[in-house]
């Protein structure tokens, strides 16, 4: 069973893409795996398999990211990129 996951990107003026993580979701994971990443390469990646700390897999061909007006957690985690590094984001923070 997969651990779904989204990364939340801020882009614009109410705009956060949200680019959905197949597996290994989880922020025991997720948090190391996305540590060399930037907020760039995740969404040039569009729509993910799965994150290593080596590559992204990638669909091909992906999906665009869905675009709400706030971050989001519509899978068991959501990760965001604030003050300079990855965190888990949960509602009412």
């Amino acid at each position: 069973m997969s651990t779904r996951a989204q990364i939340t990107i801020h882009t614009g003026a109410q705009e956060w893409a949200h680019i959905y993580v197949h597996f290994d979701g989880y922020p025991s994971h997720m948090l190391p795996a996305l540590a060399r990443w930037t907020p760039e390469d995740i969404l040039a990646a569009r729509e993910i398999r799965h994150v290593s700390t080596d590559a992204l897999d990638c669909y091909d061909p992906p999906r665009a990211p869905v675009i709400y007006p706030e971050p989001r957690c519509d899978f068991c985690h959501t990760y965001v990129f604030a003050q300079g590094r990855w965190i888990e984001w949960r509602t009412g923070r």
